[in-house]
């Protein structure tokens, strides 16, 4: 089914049950306030109608392909019920069921949507460069293997490749999910739909559009929402069963005494009774009250989940896979070191200044990053003059009379001496630097210590000489390392670290937050396969993620929660929960919360099944009053339901 089609139908369905909603609403202060039945019937009828024929025409279909579920005995349950007075549990059964049954087909639809809106990332059409060197614009889904391409400044590749020649920074977030824009030159490999930056790229298509990485993703999503089973709830886990043994048992309980000469209306009050009774109505109310006051629970902590079946989902869990960028850490690059060298006469501030002042006029997330760091600490920033960006190399600029150069220190250096000489040399170095060499030495030793730790190392040059090295970072959330901690004791096992950053940078932040077991350099299908192996060792794994690259682990996994403030829409749909206001701390509390509704989902069945198995044989073996049968059972619908209501309290929510 395509998925306008599927849009369509999510949103009719969606409309019959507001509707039937509305009407329930409308009707229920009248039937409380014992108002004539003239003034609440109809609206009940209403009810009946806009809430019962979607699920009793999806139970016939079903009943056609030799099925019995529980949608055509919820219909029967509730038209027996009015059959002998019930008409408001009746309506609130359909109401439920109608709901329930929309939500869970807009979730599919928007899904849907958002999935094929990915292919949306990459380009329409790319400027291919024919042997003598004119350009075609082509459409990409014409673009073939060996095809060079022209990629100009701000563009999005259109193809997945090789860089043949020129430089550039290309924002890859989409794919790998690292923080900042990688320097590309010839040699390199680019995807389709990642972005440009402000050199000019001749690459060489080494993929079929139709295999392209961010193809593969839609692919891998598809996939895995197709494939993944739906955990159920209790009720539809034995509908089948359950519902063939109540019919047949309605049945026989009626015929078999007609049979034998009892009498029509005895038989068909005992007949009505039993199915009434033995309705799952109880059972329905004992597993939703727990899991939709949970859910109220957690929406109101800044955690919106997506359906009753996720928060079961939840609780299930017993392992942890976590992405870094924008998911442990802020997403956002920071200054984090400040470190003049030796005979530069500047200390932090005047070197930050200058550095800021070069970078003003730049859109490069580092270059906002050292200004924001000086802006910060209430710096004021004078103008620059003459302002030149080389891609993959840094900028220049001319500030208070000095020419600033601020970028990568192995370009920015002539003779190349910024190479790493290993992190042990930097104090050495730093006491006795007297020279041009020495200052060399220096500036190798800060740049690998920086990288060591995991960093982004930038230099400062004032008028060709090196004057300071800063070191920049995405940082770790505040709550990451409890947050980590706390996953871990209610899981039973070490939450995973799952990114495309490098490795170096995935070591550092993981050592922070207190993971032990990192897996980095993943592309999309990577992760997958790093979830896919958990799920094969018998684990229901968890996977939390914000970017694009993290949809196909999300929906391969056992449930998915994504960041909700950054994250791209199609993580936000494919996921089953999202952490509205991105705060880490509410995801171990939610598994909690969810652990809770489950207790109290058994609590109730366990009260729910004795109910219903005592007045069940009491009317098989006894003469149960058809009025005490009703009261019995809607006494023990009512005391699950309150009994599912504790988890709307405040003190329900929190990790244990």
């Amino acid at each position: 089914m395509s998925s306008t089609r599927t849009r369509i139908l999510a949103l009719s369905e969606a409309r019959w049950a507001a509707a039937a909603l509305l009407l329930f609403l409308a009707a229920l202060p009248l039937y409380l306030a014992s108002a004539p039945a003239w003034s609440w019937g109809p609206l009940f009828t209403a009810v009946y109608v806009t809430g019962g024929w979607e699920p009793g025409w999806a139970g016939l279909r079903a009943l056609r392909a030799r099925t019995l579920d529980v949608d055509l005995l919820m219909v029967v349950a509730t038209l027996g019920a009015a059959a002998i007075g019930q008409v408001l549990d009746g309506a609130l059964l359909i109401v439920i069921f109608a709901t329930s049954g929309a939500l869970e087909a807009l979730a599919t639809a928007r899904t849907a949507d958002s999935v094929r809106g990915l292919l949306d990332l990459a380009p329409a059409t790319a400027t291919r460069l024919a042997d003598d060197g004119t350009e075609e614009t082509v459409a990409t889904g014409e673009l073939r293997v060996g095809d060079t391409l022209l990629v100009r400044p701000g563009e999005r590749i259109g193809a997945d490749g090789r860089v043949l020649d020129g430089a550039s920074d290309v924002d890859q977030a989409t794919v790998t999910g690292e923080p900042l824009p990688v320097a590309k030159a010839a040699g390199d490999e680019v995807f389709a739909g990642t972005l440009n930056g402000t050199g000019a790229l001749r690459m060489k298509v080494e993929r079929d559009p139709s295999d392209s990485v961010i193809t593969r993703i839609v692919a891998m999503v598809e996939e895995a929402a197709g494939t993944k089973a739906p955990t159920q709830l209790f009720i539809e886990k034995v509908e089948q069963r359950y519902s063939i043994a109540m019919v047949a048992a309605t049945v026989a309980l009626f015929a078999l005494p007609l049979l034998f000469g009892a009498g029509l209306q005895s038989t068909l009050l005992r007949a009505m009774t039993f199915m009434i009774v033995a309705s799952p109505c109880a059972v329905v109310l004992a597993t939703m009250p727990p899991l939709l006051s949970a859910i109220a629970n957690a929406g109101r902590h800044g955690v919106l989940v997506k359906s009753a079946v996720v928060m079961e989902r939840l609780g299930q869990v017993d392992a942890v896979a976590l992405d870094k960028t924008g998911t442990l850490t802020e997403g956002t690059p920071r200054v984090t070191d400040v470190r003049p060298l030796p005979g530069s006469r500047l200390d932090e501030q005047e070197l930050l200044r200058l550095a800021a002042a070069a970078e003003h006029p730049s859109e490069h997330p580092l270059a906002r990053a050292v200004v924001d760091a000086a802006r910060s600490r209430g710096l004021d920033i004078p103008a620059a003059a003459e302002f030149a960006s080389a891609p993959g190399t840094g900028v220049t600029a001319v500030v208070c009379g000095r020419r600033i150069g601020v970028g990568s220190p192995a370009r920015l250096l002539d003779d190349g001496s910024a190479h790493p000489a290993g992190a042990a040399a930097a104090a050495t170095a730093l006491a006795t630097a007297d020279t041009a060499s020495d200052v060399a030495a220096v500036v190798a030793a800060d740049v690998a210590g920086l990288e060591g730790q995991g960093r982004t190392a930038v230099l400062v040059m004032a008028d060709g000489t090196p004057v300071g090295v800063l070191g920049i970072a995405d940082r770790l959330r505040a709550e990451a390392a409890a947050a980590v901690a706390a996953l871990g004791e209610l899981t039973g096992s070490a939450p995973v670290l799952v990114t495309g950053d490098n490795p170096r940078a995935a070591a550092r932040l993981a050592d922070e937050a207190g993971i032990t077991d990192v897996r980095a350099g993943l592309l999309p299908e990577d992760k997958v396969t790093a979830v896919r192996e958990l799920a094969r060792a018998g684990r229901k794994v968890l996977v939390v993620g914000d970017g694009v690259n993290d949809a196909p682990a999300l929906a391969a996994a056992h449930t998915g929660i994504a960041m909700g403030r950054a994250g791209s829409d199609l993580a936000l749909e494919t996921a089953d929960a999202v952490v509205v206001r991105d705060e880490l701390a509410t995801i171990p509390a939610v598994v909690a919360l969810s652990r809770r509704a489950r207790r109290l989902v058994v609590q109730n069945l366990v009260v729910a099944g004795v109910f219903v198995a005592g007045l069940v044989v009491w009317d098989l073996a006894g003469d149960l009053p058809l009025p005490l049968g009703v009261a019995g059972h809607e006494g023990s619908t009512v005391l699950v339901g309150l009994n599912g209501l504790r988890l709307l309290a405040d003190r329900a929510w929190g990790t244990p």
